[in-house]
C-alpha cells in the first residue's frame, strides 16, 4: 500500500500531480489532495475523473507553523510527498507588501514540510519539492552566493530567508544586489533547503532507497505564468506533471539525490 501527498493541489500542477498519481497507483493506494480552503479541496476531489487509487482531501495550510507536523503525525509514514504549495505573484505586486506572506508560504512552508515528513519517510520514500530552473546560483549575484551555498541545515536556510525577507520589506534589497523578481531568491532558497537536508541524510537515504530532491517542471501554460510570459505554446499542467511523476515513481538515480532535477537531468547548482 502506497500513501502519497501533494500540497497546493486544488488546481494547476498540484491537481495534475494528484490525478497522475491516482492513475498510476493501484486500488490499495491513497493520494491525499491538500489545500488550505476546505471548499476548494472538496471541489477538487469531486472533480477528478475515476482512477484506480483513492483520492482523499485534506485541509493543510503550509503557512500555519504547526500544520505540517500535525498532518505528519496524523498520516504517519507517507511514501511520496510533493511540496507544491506556492503563493503566486503578478507583475503589479509590490514585493515589499507581499514578501511576508510570500516567504511564509513558499519558503518557511517548504522547510516545515521537510522537517515534518522527511523523518517519517519509509524505505523507498520520495520527498520532492517543486521549484524551478530559477533555483540555482546562476541567477544570483556572486556576492550573495554565500547566503545559500553549503549552509548548515534547515535552520540556517530559514535564517537566510528571513534576512532576505527583511531586506525586501525595508527596501535594502532594492538598493542592493538582489534581483527584483522575488521568485528567484525564493526558488534558490527552496533548492538550498533540499540540499541542506540531503547533506545530513545522504548516506542513510541512499542505503534505504530514499530520494529527496527538488524538481523543475519547466514552463507551464497557466494563467499566473501568462501574466509574466507568453505561455501559449507551453505544456499544460497535465503534460508538465509527467516528468515529475516519473521522478517520484521511477528508479532512484544517485545523481538526482539532493539536486534540482529538470526532465530527468540534475541542473548544476553553481555557475
Amino acid at each position: 500500500m502506497t500513501i502519497a501527498l501533494v500540497t497546493g493541489a486544488n488546481q494547476g500542477l498540484g491537481l495534475a500531480l494528484v490525478a497522475g498519481l491516482a492513475r498510476r497507483l493501484g486500488p490499495q493506494d491513497t493520494v491525499y489532495l491538500t489545500g488550505r480552503n476546505p471548499d476548494r479541496v472538496a471541489a477538487a476531489v469531486a472533480g477528478l475523473p475515476p482512477a484506480p487509487a483513492q483520492v482523499r482531501g485534506e485541509v493543510f495550510d503550509v503557512a500555519d507553523p504547526g500544520a505540517a507536523e500535525r498532518l505528519a503525525e496524523k498520516l504517519g509514514a507517507v511514501d511520496i510527498v510533493f511540496g507544491n504549495a506556492v503563493m503566486r505573484v503578478g507583475p503589479g505586486d509590490d514585493p515589499a507588501a507581499i514578501i511576508d506572506e510570500y516567504a511564509e508560504v513558499n519558503n518557511f512552508g517548504t522547510t516545515r514540510l521537510l522537517r515534518a515528513f522527511a523523518p517519517r519517510l519509509p524505505d523507498g520514500g520520495r520527498l520532492i519539492v517543486v521549484a524551478s530552473s530559477f533555483g540555482t546560483l546562476h541567477h544570483l549575484a556572486p556576492v550573495l552566493h554565500p547566503r545559500f551555498d553549503a549552509v548548515g541545515g534547515l535552520d540556517a536556510v530559514d535564517a537566510a530567508v528571513a534576512r532576505w525577507r527583511d531586506e525586501v520589506r525595508d527596501g535594502r534589497a532594492r538598493a542592493g544586489a538582489w534581483p527584483g523578481f522575488v521568485n528567484i531568491p525564493s526558488k534558490i532558497a527552496q533548492v538550498a533547503a533540499v540540499r541542506a537536508l540531503a547533506a545530513e541524510r545522504r548516506d542513510d537515504d541512499r542505503r534505504r532507497g530514499i530520494l529527496i530532491a527538488a524538481a523543475c517542471p519547466g514552463m507551464i501554460n497557466t494563467p499566473t505564468s501568462g501574466l509574466w510570459w507568453d505561455v501559449s505554446g507551453a505544456p499544460s499542467p497535465d503534460e508538465a506533471a509527467g516528468a515529475l511523476l516519473d521522478l517520484a515513481l521511477g528508479e532512484v538515480r544517485a545523481e538526482h539525490y539532493g539536486e534540482l532535477v529538470r526532465f530527468g537531468d540534475a541542473l548544476p547548482w553553481k555557475p
